[in-house]
């Protein structure tokens, strides 16, 4: 059933809109100033002062191996979590809700049968999860009913092929998961054309008994303030899908939203997990729910250097995923629809929707609103188009989206200093955490890979500096240890890869292994440079202001 929607329903709240012009101007500059001053710092003071710089480059040498060191350390647990949580029967789990004490028993006894070294893990997240029920059945949480609860998901699409939607759908009906508790909405732009539309329909049909209830939603094209961008897509499909809720007398409480890319593919245990993590929260509605992103999907077809960006932003979900007080809102997220309507959806006014989600309902519910971690993967593509040079232009422009997060800088900041009810250190934390990121993400790759010869270079006196000589040297040793989280990350990646498809030979794994030779290039031309280029078309105010959606191509086997 299609659904339209009356535009006159947009109502503003929290917008970036609102922010006056000469405020934004300058902390959309400030990103990039500060990311260029820091290049332009270190170049200075070799010229000026070699031996200080020499100091300065060690110094931040030393600390990136410390950095680079937790990384890989969180790696290796987030990466044994994931599969903890993959181990564990969470539907078993959501039906045992009706009765904790039950629920208790019966996690005490599948404690016993994970007894012996093999089962340790297992054994010791069961030893987590009866403390957690403990802790549930002490603090008296309201504990909401799993069957009356609904999963509502969101897929956009702007104008991929039905060999990239349909595995998402798929992926949906073949889910551990009551279907009659998924309510699946396809929502497309207009500007998208004929085809997607055609395409649409065709998969609404084959899949509207699959679920509780499917629709598709087509986005208008041409309404005066939004981007073109998934923000404005979802958020209209969001506001059909209230009304829907309305109209069948459901609770929005009781209804969780997942928002899709058209190449997304959640685990098997996605809702279950995410359904039984709701249901027994106490701050639901102040609360998003984040998976880690998994660039897997097409991980044997895509190119060699698109692997290495695939797996390393893998992985760097899954680090960032032990550190949930850094965790903000990425590509597929949760949140309840009830908390939704609170934040007017998610904002049509930037095209990195996700992370501004946070922003979004942190100034709306304050210093209680916190972002969960899901140990489940939701898969998505690597980036492969058409050719090998336009899939290289197309992953360069996706970091770059990705990177253009540094425009929330001037939203943090103005609704930071506008809102007095937020406590002042946690908002100082998070704006210098978000402005720190961003500098980082753009200058500290060349700074890692390029000064340690500035101070030679650009002062001719420098070579006679003993310590300014061996520069280079002294640098070499410390990032040759810094490989040593690269390993840890070369292996991960080796024993996380899906199975090799029949077409390929065994040779490729071995391509798998050495494919990470790129990664220095793939760090500085899809981290740094692309990052850079983001906040410098920001110092200068050249928007953004148009969601480049990601060119997906499908390797068909003759």
């Amino acid at each position: 059933m299609a659904y339209n929607l009356s535009v006159s329903q947009s109502i503003k709240n929290l917008e970036i809109s609102a922010i006056p012009k000469v405020f934004r101007r300058v902390f959309e500059i400030l990103p990039g100033f500060l990311s260029w001053s820091l290049l332009s710092v270190f170049i200075l003071v070799s010229f000026y002062q070699p031996l200080l710089a020499a100091y300065l480059l060690i110094a931040f040498d030393l600390y990136w191996l410390a950095k680079s060191a937790a990384i890989a350390s969180r790696l290796v647990q987030g990466y044994v979590h994931l599969h903890q949580m993959d181990g564990i029967d969470w539907s078993k789990r959501l039906n045992s809700l009706g009765d904790i004490n039950n629920a208790i028993r019966g996690a005490y006894e599948e404690r016993i049968a994970t007894n012996g070294y093999k089962n340790l893990s297992l054994r010791h997240e069961n030893s987590r999860y009866i403390t957690y029920l403990k802790n549930l059945q002490k603090s008296k949480t309201d504990i909401l009913d799993p069957n009356s609860i609904y999963n509502a998901i969101i897929i956009a699409a702007y104008n991929e092929s039905e060999d990239i939607l349909e595995p998402t759908l798929k992926s949906l009906t073949d889910a551990n998961y009551n279907p009659d508790n998924l309510i699946v909405i396809l929502a497309y732009e207009e500007r998208g054309g004929s085809e997607i539309k055609d395409t649409v329909s065709k998969l609404e049909r084959k899949y509207k008994n699959s679920f509780h209830h499917m629709m598709s939603v087509c986005h208008p094209s041409g309404i005066t303030g939004e981007v073109k961008g998934k923000g404005p897509n979802i958020t209209y499909a969001g506001n059909v899908l209230h009304r829907y809720i309305k109209e069948n007398n459901i609770s929005t409480e009781n209804v969780l939203v997942t928002t899709l890319d058209a190449d997304n593919r959640p685990s098997s245990q996605y809702f279950n997990y995410l359904t039984f993590i709701y249901c027994t929260s106490s701050n639901r509605l102040k609360q998003s729910y984040q998976p880690v992103a998994m660039f897997y999907n097409n991980i044997w077809d895509a190119p060699a250097a698109m692997r290495v960006v695939a797996a390393g932003n893998s992985f760097w979900n899954i680090s960032l995923s032990m550190r949930p007080h850094l965790i903000r809102n990425f590509s597929a997220h949760a949140q309840s629809l009830s908390s939704l309507i609170k934040t007017n959806f998610w904002s049509k006014e930037t095209i990195v929707e996700d992370g501004h989600q946070f922003w979004r309902s942190y100034f709306t519910f304050g210093d209680d609103y916190e972002v969960v971690p899901l140990y489940t993967p939701i898969y998505q593509d690597a980036v492969l188009a058409g050719t090998y040079w336009r899939t290289i232009l197309v992953q360069f422009k996706q970091i770059r989206r990705w990177a253009w997060g540094a425009s929330d800088v001037a939203y943090v900041a103005y609704y930071g200093i506008k809102d007095k009810s937020l406590k002042t250190g946690d908002k100082l934390s998070k704006f210098f955490r978000l402005l720190e990121s961003h500098v980082t993400w753009a200058a500290a790759p060349l700074i890692l890979a390029f000064m340690a010869w500035a101070p030679l270079f650009l002062n001719p006196n420098a070579n006679q500096d003993i310590v300014v000589h061996q520069l280079p040297i002294v640098i070499s040793r410390i990032q040759t240890v810094t490989m040593i989280g690269l390993f840890i990350t070369i292996i991960i990646s080796l024993i996380s890869l899906p199975p090799r498809p029949k077409h390929y030979r065994k040779s490729k794994t071995f391509l798998m292994v050495f494919q990470w030779v790129l990664f220095p290039i793939t760090t500085l031309a899809f981290g740094a440079i692309a990052a850079l280029n983001a906040q410098t078309r920001l110092m200068f105010a050249r928007y953004l202001d148009e969601f480049e959606v990601t060119e997906k191509a499908v390797k068909h086997v003759k």
